[in-house]
């Protein structure tokens, strides 16, 4: 079989030269067409097999096949931090969503949004931004009750209270969503309070307080 490159002989007998560079450019222009590559794995089953690769070699070694067992212990610790990442990585969000389902009072008894402000005003200047926040949320739910904005309902949480606010004052849905994801994350989850996200939550119930709703209109019916 000729090579790309060399003379060949034409049916009449005269020799043809196939040039290697495009011979080279025309082989890889069809290799890359979709219908080669149809059953490759996803870049998700490629990692996949790649861990799983790893994790063969680590027990592997650890058994003594061509390697040292502390080289082995190495690779074994490496490939479980790899594992102990994606793993973070792929379940961090519906860690959120359990704390999520948390009621945004808590424990607390009933009280008014005034209270709750007075409350966070009080521990912001003492620099406590954890409970701050948690009173400022608080002071924002329940303003929003006493406006019959949302109806006073026991086990709400923060993300609820957002959503279904949001539908009343539409212009202000993002930033709703916004504070109830600030109140999970400091409230039950590790992100650490500042002052920022104190004034965040407290200058949107300042704003809320001035704005007027959006009638919804029942269903089958108009506003």
């Amino acid at each position: 079989m000729p090579h790309w490159g060399e003379r060949v002989l034409a049916a009449g007998g005269a020799p043809v030269t196939t040039p290697r560079d495009a011979a080279r450019d025309a082989a890889r222009d069809e290799l890359v067409k979709a219908d080669y590559h149809r059953n490759d794995p996803s870049l998700q089953e490629r990692v996949v097999d790649w861990i799983t690769d790893r994790i063969d070699e680590a027990l592997g070694a650890l058994a003594g096949e061509g390697t040292t067992g502390t080289t082995g212990l190495v690779l074994f610790l490496v490939v479980a931090v790899l594992v102990g990442a994606a793993l973070w990585w792929r379940l961090g969000a519906p860690r959120r969503a359990a704390r999520s389902t948390l009621d945004v009072f808590g424990t607390v008894g009933p009280r008014t949004a005034d209270q709750h402000r007075a409350d966070a005003a009080r521990h912001a200047a003492a620099g406590q931004w954890t409970e701050a926040v948690r009173e400022q949320m608080r002071a924002l739910v329940r303003g929003l009750e006493e406006r019959t904005l949302l109806d006073t309902r026991p086990g709400r949480t923060a993300d609820e209270a957002a959503a279904e606010a949001g539908r009343t004052l539409p212009e202000h849905a993002a930033a709703l969503t916004a504070a109830a994801r600030t109140f999970d994350d400091i409230a039950y989850g590790d992100r650490t309070a500042d002052q920022a996200s104190y004034q965040l939550l407290h200058d949107l119930d300042r704003t809320l307080e001035r704005t007027r709703p959006v009638l919804v209109p029942a269903a089958g019916g108009a506003a």
